[in-house]
Order: C-alpha cells, then structure tokens, then sequence
C-alpha cells in the first residue's frame, strides 16, 4: 500500500490525539494528556515527511525549526492573562492556513487540466497533482465543493479570531458593535456565498471563488463585532470548533485522513463546550453564533447606594474569626498575577482548621478553564476547587466570601434584572455569604461594562487596590 507507514502513524497519532483530548477533561491526568498531544504530533509530522513530504525535507525543516522558534518565544513570553487572545491569535492562523490549501487546491486542479491536456505526466508536479489526476470528474466537483467550504469557513475563522484577538487584547472595544441592518447584512452576505458555491461548481473560475473569499472574510469580522466582551468565552470556544472544521476541510482538500479526523475531534468538542457553556450563561447557542442575535432591550435597573471600601486589617479580622470561606477567582486575579498569594493564604487559612474552598463560574476569565490552570500552577489542590453547581447552596452558610477581580460570574442583576444584558445567566451567588470582600483596582463596572449591584450590597466591603499588593499586606495579619 503507498505510504503504508504513514497510514500506519497517523493512526497511532489519531488514538494519542484522542486520548490527550480525553485527558484534558481531567486535572490530574490534563499533563499526561498534554504529552499525549505532543507524541502524537511529532509521530504525525515525522510521518508526514517520510510519506506524502518526502522530496521537501529542506523547506520542511526550515518551516518548522522557524515555527518552533516562533512557538518557543511566544510560550515562554506570553503571560496567562493574555492566553485567551494567544489562543484566539493561533486560530486565525488555522484559518489562514485553510484559505490558502483551498485556494492552491483551486489552482492546482486548473495546472493539472493543462498538463494533461498538453500530454504531460502530472506525477511530474508532485504528490497533489498526481493525487488530483487520479480523479474522475465527479472526485473533482467533490474536491471543488470541498475546498470551498475549506476557504469560506476558514475565511470567516480568520477575521473572527482577529477581531477576538483584538477585543481580548484591548486593541478593540468590547462592547457588541454592528453595521446598520447587522443581522440583514449577515444574512445577505451568506446568501451570497451560496450563490457563488452553485456559481463554482458550475463553473470551476476563480472569481466566484473570491467573491466567496470576500463575503466569508465580513462574515467572520461582523459576527464577532456584534458579540459583547461577556460572551467572549464563548467566542473563544466557538472559534476553537471554527479552526477545527477548517481543518477538516483542508484534510479532505489535500486527502489527509489524520487532518479529517484531528479537524472533527477539535470542531466537535468545541461546539460541545461552547454550547456547554451557553448553557452556563443562559444563552442561546443560536443567539451568539449568529453575533448576538435577539438579546436582551431596554433600560437597565438603576444601582441605590454606594460603594463601601475596607482596609487590610479589617479583611484580617474577618478571615480570621471565620470558619468557612470560599474564594471565587476571576479575570483580575490573573492579571494581578496574585495566584501564588491567594495559594499562601488558603494555606495558612486551612492550617488554622478553617474551611476553605474555591468556587469556579464555567466562564470565569476569558477563557474556558483558565482558573482552573491558574489555581493548579499556583499548586491549589484539586478537591477544593468546586464547580458552580457543587458549591452555589453553600454561600448562606458560609462566613467570608471573596472575590478576586469576578465581576458578571456574581452580578446578582442576573437574576434580578431582566433588561440586563447577562439576565438569566446562573451566576455564583455570593452575597448570601454573611459577609463578603471584593478585591477590586477600582470602582469601574470591568470588562463587560455592567454595572454590578453586588458592590453596593450592606454586606459586601471593597478592598480597592492590586490583588496582589492587597493580599500580600493581608497575609502576615492572619494569626
């Protein structure tokens, strides 16, 4: 059989695939699952070079030490407050990749029409071309369809995870922003891709091919401008299921059977988890892919009273005459960089035999699980960490509530307002807590621009300043 060990690896590559996905869904076994990955991966290309790249090692190995020197410095670099608009940033590059293989596709069905018009043996233009020669006419309307759909899913991947990226990173406003008519336009310009499918296929020319291009690439950057900064998790999520898709596409454009595979894994666990966690948000999976279609209209509920700050010491004493504590970590305690000091003081809290534990939203951060990586780095162990639904009946009996830079994941407006903009959305419900402390740099309404009536609540106390440097002066006052 041709490429028999690389059918063979790709194989063994797709179960370690398989099983690093399974792994991750899991603290304790997410490292070996990562190592999972990792083999898998370098069997995958090892393959891939010996097989279908063979004759290109030189450029290969170029591409890759480039890529890996690339990957390196980013990894090493980048902080884990910027991991969601990394990861966003790497699918647009997925994308990409899927335009151009869709594109080339495109070109190199045209060169190989020719060559064999002209007498020539299309095994002469290397391991695609013959690969294409070898279809019959109805394979080659199949292969136009497919990489169409490779290029306009990838296209919209692309702008999308360029927009998230901005939105994450700041370079964007976060606030849900669409053209006049938005949804109209939207639609129109899908319409309009789907002309130009029927237009391909009947006529195999490139223009309809960037028309396509065009439309899918407004899609992508309209949809994710449309979504507001408290579904970005989402969004993150559901790019993730985007890259995976085009990865199919590109698998089925080049016939590589482990792109089809990897590429259904990622876009199938993806819209799992991002319809997972539309459910955590009481959102409509429909709702948000489509760019915040429908929602919630109206004037929000007007916030009575004021914000009451206390000092460290005052935190001190709370903590110290308490008995059961839960911790809730969001967005700010990343970017503090305060894991390590919350670590400390749930040590020194649980020595004193108090009851300590942390309460995690599924869309706390700007990224699925991105306190959960936090909390294990800083070495948390593991059976204190709850879920949202595990620990939520436990905040009236509970002494001290802290939140650390969370502001939507405890906006009681949630369940109180219903022309708020996260109204419905399960929420951690902290202020039943007898008292509670909200580590905050300042009185601004955060990422989202909601405005959060928890903060003026009789029993919630302010520490205004860094997670860190607060918690650091907090840390010698527990006895």
């Amino acid at each position: 059989m041709e490429f028999g060990f690389t059918t063979a690896a790709y194989v063994v590559a797709a179960i370690l695939f398989i099983l690093s996905l399974g792994g991750l869904s899991g603290q304790e076994s997410a490292k070996r699952a990562v190592w999972y990955g990792i083999v898998g991966m370098a069997l995958a290309v090892a393959a891939t070079l010996i097989g279908p790249g063979s004759g290109f090692w030189l450029l290969s190995l170029i591409l890759i030490a480039g890529g890996g020197a690339i990957g390196y410095q980013l990894a090493t670099k980048v902080q884990m407050t910027q991991m969601p608009e990394l990861v966003a940033a790497m699918h647009s590059l997925v994308g990409l990749a899927a335009v151009f293989v869709g594109l080339i596709a495109h070109f190199e069905i045209g060169r190989v029409a020719d060559y064999l018009a002209g007498g020539g043996d299309p095994y002469e233009l290397g391991t695609f071309a013959a690969l294409i020669a070898k279809k019959t006419a109805v394979e080659i309307n199949i292969l136009r369809v497919e990489l169409f759909l490779g290029v306009f899913i990838g296209a919209v991947t692309f702008t999308g995870s360029v927009i998230a990226y901005g939105k994450l990173s700041g370079r964007v406003g976060s606030s849900a922003t669409k053209l006049p008519g938005g949804h109209m336009l939207n639609a129109g310009a899908a319409i309009l891709s789907f002309f130009c499918l029927i237009w391909y296929f009947n006529s195999g020319g490139f223009f309809p091919l960037f028309i396509m291009t065009l439309a899918a690439l407004f899609i992508g950057y309209h949809l994710i401008m449309g979504i507001g900064g408290a579904d970005m998790p989402v969004v993150v999520s559901m790019l993730n299921s985007y890259s995976g898709w085009a990865a199919a596409a590109i698998g089925f454009s080049l016939g590589n059977d482990l792109l089809i595979v990897v590429g259904a894994l990622v876009g199938s666990s993806g819209a799992i988890l991002s319809y997972i966690m539309c459910k955590a948000m009481n959102r409509s999976f429909i709702s948000v892919i489509l760019g915040g279609f429908g929602g919630t209209s109206g004037p929000q509920m007007e916030v009575e009273g004021e914000q009451v700050a206390i000092e460290v010491d005052g935190v001190a004493t709370l903590l110290n005459e308490a008995d059961s504590v839960i911790i809730i970590p969001g967005y700010g305690m990343a970017v503090a960089q305060a894991q390590q000091a919350v670590s400390e003081l749930v040590k020194k809290l649980r020595a004193k035999g108090k009851n300590v534990r942390f309460a995690i939203h599924p869309v706390a951060g700007r990224l699925p699980g991105h306190m959960n990586v936090l909390l294990a780095e800083a070495k948390v162990p593991y059976d204190i960490v709850m879920e949202m639904d595990e620990i939520n009946e436990d905040f009236p009996s509970t002494d001290v509530a802290i939140v650390i830079g969370s502001n939507d994941i405890v906006n009681p407006a949630a369940q109180d307002d219903p022309n708020s903009p996260i109204a419905g959305m399960p929420v951690l419900e902290c202020w039943k807590a007898k008292n509670v402390i909200v580590s905050k740099r300042g009185q601004g309404t955060g990422y989202s621009g909601i405005e959060n009536p928890l903060f003026f609540k009789d029993n919630t106390r302010m520490l205004y300043g860094d997670a860190k440097a607060s918690l650091d002066k907090l840390l010698p006052l527990i006895d």
